[in-house]
């Protein structure tokens, strides 16, 4: 990879919150959070990105000043009278296992988004865990984009499954973590529930499998995407966001879809969320550098790079 250059510009539709989480190697209470945050910043380093999320009168000009350095157009990011979506949570030893210990939608209930007409002309769109129904409203006010790609989580599942199952229909690429995959589609083995979720109509489907990396699932293609072993994990809330913010940030910048770009940014996205876990909240995305990215990604080819088998 070279240096980043402008590409395709990219929106985010999701959450912005204040997250309190606590980890065996620490806390910390009161941090930015959320969904589109993290795919947000990730995204950045690859292509420009408009952000479109709703907060609270709470929401500190620190986090708003934090958007703005990264080069995030926030001009959708709404205030609303009230109190910033906030979520409360812990982990064990397993930290792929997040448990919430509370959620606070607040000014979220009210989230209705309304794309301007430079959000509905954007050639890449991800729609970051959010409502399913307005995950649609949102596909709906969209003029003709090259690629939209669509996160969710097994609370949707549970409760709005109708509703999720129309919203993939409607996209390109669907990004669930490995739990979500069978839980939507009844099927344990994960090279079916992505064959599954493929016949809603989105052309790929990855798999986020937390520590143990990521699968994909493209015509007629499979490819397995390692993470990044790590000897130092202090937080994994947001990783998910970060390497989906990697990853289709790169193909923003790439302009184009096809095998190829599609295996370059699932290692992509491995490497950005392998720095993610290095700290509590966006700590670590926010003192990263393009070339340190740069670095992880052939660090990741070389330790997977091995030859022909002979005899």
């Amino acid at each position: 990879m070279t240096q980043p250059k402008t590409g395709k510009h990219l929106l985010v539709i999701g959450t912005v919150a204040i997250d309190s989480v606590e980890t065996p190697f620490g806390k910390a209470d009161n941090v930015l959070g959320g969904s589109a945050t993290y795919f947000s910043i990730a995204s950045s380093f690859f292509t420009s990105v408009r952000l479109v999320a709703v907060v609270g009168e709470d929401f500190p000009q620190r986090h708003v000043d934090l958007f703005k350095k990264h080069g995030v157009n926030i001009d959708g990011l709404v205030r609303m009278k009230g109190e910033t979506f906030s979520w409360k949570g812990s982990y064990g030893y397993d930290l792929n296992v997040a448990n919430t210990l509370e959620t606070k939608l607040n000014t979220l209930e009210q989230f209705d988004p309304e794309l301007s007409e430079e959000d509905k002309r954007s050639p890449f769109v991800f729609l970051a865990n959010i409502d399913p129904d307005l995950q649609i409203k949102v596909i709906n006010q969209l003029k003709n984009p090259a690629f939209v790609a669509l996160d969710s989580m097994n609370l949707w599942i549970r409760i709005k499954k109708d509703s999720l199952l129309k919203a993939m229909s409607m996209v390109n690429m669907v990004v669930l973590n490995e739990a979500e995959a069978r839980e939507i589609t009844g099927q344990s083995n994960l090279v079916k529930a992505a064959k599954e979720i493929k016949k809603l109509g989105a052309s790929i489907v990855v798999i986020k499998q937390g520590e143990y990396g990521s699968m994909g699932v493209f015509g007629n293609e499979i490819f397995s995407a390692p993470a990044f072993p790590m000897e130092d994990v202090y937080d994994p809330t947001g990783a998910g966001d970060s390497f989906a913010g990697g990853m289709i940030g790169y193909l923003a910048r790439q302009g184009e879809i096809n095998p190829d770009t599609l295996r370059q940014a699932m290692i992509v996205g491995s490497a950005v969320a392998s720095y993610n876990v290095e700290a509590f909240s966006l700590e670590r995305l926010t003192q990263l550098k393009f070339n340190d990215i740069v670095n992880r990604y052939n660090e990741i080819k070389r330790i997977t790079i091995f030859d022909d088998f002979t005899h």
